[in-house]
């Protein structure tokens, strides 16, 4: 695993760490029972999740007559199926870490299921007697349009990106020395789909030109080789050659992606630039690096029909998860077969 992805566990684990602190004692039961099954980013959310369930619990149903680590299982048995739909209602717009913070239905959903999961585990070892998490139905998702880039958008975001249009003053005055990574960045994403914290873990050994491959970390740590195109490879190599020539004294030499501070590229740079060209190119979509995942994995399964190519390219455990994502493509293609099945000679 590279430095990056193990720092990101052990930066992770050390949040949870603090996170359990915060919490009732018993939540350490529960942590301890999913961590071989779980990853560290996981359990992170899990912990933030339960941990404004029961700031919740302390604000609205003990009225801080308790802190949150002094809560016990009979407290938790004493929670209603009631409580749990306040607390989805209270998410509408809460306070949390001193911000201002909303949820939208998914988001809700997300919360739910970290406190089900913990109500379930303590049900199941006959730690509390009811199990009234179970009882909360969960909020009901809309489904939204997914956005992605038409091809005109995808070739337009590349030109952009080598050239600069459009971009304010300010920008440009950065653009001449961060063109050639911004442009290797982009064909990255839209030759492969990788996701962006794939991207930002990648590390110059990771790639291998004599059959245009390279090495991705997954969710969970696991390691896949993926293959690039002739366009991707060209992007990569000139990326490298400039920075070969450009960059000294880097902080992380391992590193692919280098940030204007000589660091690893983070995670937040990479969403701006992505969003800096994609303005320029497209500005009624809110494009991000997830939605360029998007337009590659759409881009790929009008090109194979696959849904099961697309689901292993694209790193999905569940092909359902790549089939409701692109529900709107297979629609396409079924519309498309139509009239191919011929019920009458053709006329002369």
């Amino acid at each position: 695993m590279s430095n990056y992805f193990v720092e990101r566990n052990l930066k992770n684990l050390e949040t949870i760490e603090r996170l359990l602190n915060e919490l009732p004692s018993f939540c350490f039961d529960y942590f301890i029972s999913i961590e071989s099954q779980t990853s560290t980013l996981t359990r992170l959310n899990y912990a933030h999740d339960l941990k404004i369930f029961f700031y919740y619990l302390q604000e609205k149903k003990f009225r801080k007559n308790k802190v949150i680590s002094g809560f016990t299982l009979e407290d938790l048995e004493s929670v209603t199926a009631n409580d749990i739909e306040y607390f989805l209602g209270y998410l509408s717009r809460y306070f949390y870490d001193g911000k201002e913070r909303t949820c939208n239905e998914r988001a809700k959903a997300r919360k739910l299921s970290s406190v089900r999961a913990m109500f379930k585990f303590f049900f199941n070892k006959n730690m509390i007697g009811v199990d009234n998490a179970a009882k909360v139905k969960t909020p009901k998702l809309h489904e939204k349009p997914i956005i992605r880039l038409d091809g005109e958008e995808v070739f337009n975001i590349i030109d952009v990106a080598e050239s600069g249009d459009g971009l304010t003053p300010h920008q440009r005055a950065y653009h001449e020395k961060t063109k050639v990574r911004d442009s290797a960045i982009l064909m990255l994403f839209l030759g492969t789909g990788i996701r962006i914290s794939e991207l930002v873990g990648l590390n110059n050994d990771d790639l291998n030109f004599k059959d245009n491959s390279f090495v991705v970390t997954r969710k969970g740590g696991n390691k896949t080789i993926l293959y690039f195109d002739d366009d991707v490879a060209a992007a990569l190599q000139r990326y490298l050659d400039y920075k070969e020539k450009n960059y000294e004294d880097l902080k992380e030499p391992t590193a692919l992606f280098i940030s204007n501070n000589k660091g690893r590229i983070t995670v937040r740079a990479v969403e701006n630039l992505v969003q800096k060209y994609a303005k320029i190119v497209s500005p009624l979509k809110k494009i991000s690096p997830h939605k360029l995942r998007s337009t590659y994995g759409t881009q790929l399964y009008r090109a194979t029909g696959d849904i099961y190519i697309v689901a292993d390219v694209l790193g999905h455990k569940d092909v359902n998860t790549t089939r409701k994502h692109y529900a709107a493509v297979s629609d396409d293609n079924r519309r498309g077969v139509v009239g191919k099945v011929k019920l009458r000679p053709d006329e002369d």
